[in-house]
């Protein structure tokens, strides 16, 4: 019986996107819902399974692991892409990796729900009618901000024309801007610091890897508004963390509004946790009942197809 482990359901949900039992007599599967404490941990506990079904970037899929777990044959991550398996080790290894379709608009709703959190002090307000108070904090309105897009990609473009119908003026930056989508969007193309001094919300909509790690940096705090808020729903070592806690914290800037951290789940003592200007979110942008449907049912259907020869969805092909 070939045994599978479903990774990273923090939610406990995967019972309920998975009919185990219409499984039972062709698959051993076990759910893990907790991280592992750290690779040697989950290497110990992933030993003896010969497919991972994973979620995007909660677990580190890294050469070392790849290379330790000896009876692993399929990787099926949720999304076809996933910066957080080594693909060059996996393919050396003769390990297939696949993956499933994305709604990708869950994102471009969530980024929204930060810039309109930070933008009305959701939050605290919140917090204190839990308290007993009344009207204690002073919002801002969207109508006329300018909202600085790093990337207008397939959740950029979505920002991007949400922000039209509030009436702002949207201007966007990336090292493969295209100029072509900026005319359709009615979105200034922007150089890098002209985003950074003139955005009033600065949303970050650009892919991980070693191209946009720490882009932003303490330098680049100092060039925005001290009014402005920075929004990441992307991945969290686009922005430099200890520079964020120190701009947040000496008010550099107004705010931040994330979803997404260099190392998570966000360790209970992280300063960020306790920055009353920082509006946090556990990394739920794409964590939809909808999501989970197209994520659990795909990988079943992957990982059937793998066993039968026949793999789809591959992403580490030629």
């Amino acid at each position: 019986m070939i045994k599978v482990a479903i990774l990273n359901d923090y939610q406990n949900v995967a019972q309920e996107f998975v009919d185990l039992k219409k499984l039972s007599g062709k698959y051993e599967i076990k759910i893990f819902s907790e991280p592992f404490l750290n690779e040697d941990d989950a290497i110990e506990q992933l030993s003896d399974f010969e497919a991972l079904l994973i979620m995007r970037e909660r677990t580190p899929i890294t050469k070392n692991l790849i290379e330790s777990l000896k009876k692993l044959k399929f990787i099926i991550t949720s999304g076809m892409r996933n910066k957080a398996i080594d693909l060059e080790t996996a393919k050396k290894n003769k390990i297939i990796v696949s993956g499933t379709e994305i709604n990708v608009n869950p994102t471009a709703e969530l980024t929204w729900a930060l810039i309109l959190g930070l933008a009305r002090n959701i939050k605290p307000e919140i917090d204190n009618m839990f308290q007993g108070y009344w009207q204690t904090t002073i919002g801002i309105e969207l109508k006329g901000k300018i909202l600085g897009l790093i990337g207008l990609g397939r959740v950029g473009s979505q920002v991007a024309k949400i922000a039209k119908v509030f009436g702002m003026q949207v201007m966007a930056w990336s090292e493969n801007l295209n100029l072509d989508k900026c005319k359709e969007l009615d979105v200034l193309p922007s150089s890098k610091d002209d985003l950074l001094q003139n955005s009033d919300f600065l949303s970050i909509h650009v892919q991980g890897g070693e191209r946009y790690k720490e882009l932003i940096n303490l330098k680049e705090f100092d060039k925005m508004k001290k009014t402005a808020f920075i929004i990441n729903t992307s991945r969290g070592h686009i922005i430099n963390e200890d520079d964020l806690i120190i701009a947040l914290s000496t008010n550099v800037i107004a705010g931040a509004g994330l979803d997404v951290y260099e190392k998570e789940p966000l360790q209970e003592n992280n300063k960020l946790r306790f920055l009353p200007n920082a509006l946090l979110l556990p990394h739920i942008g794409y964590v939809t009942a909808e999501n989970y449907s197209i994520f659990y049912s795909q990988m079943i259907e992957n990982l059937e197809a793998c066993v039968n020869g026949k793999p789809i969805r591959i992403i580490n092909n030629e």
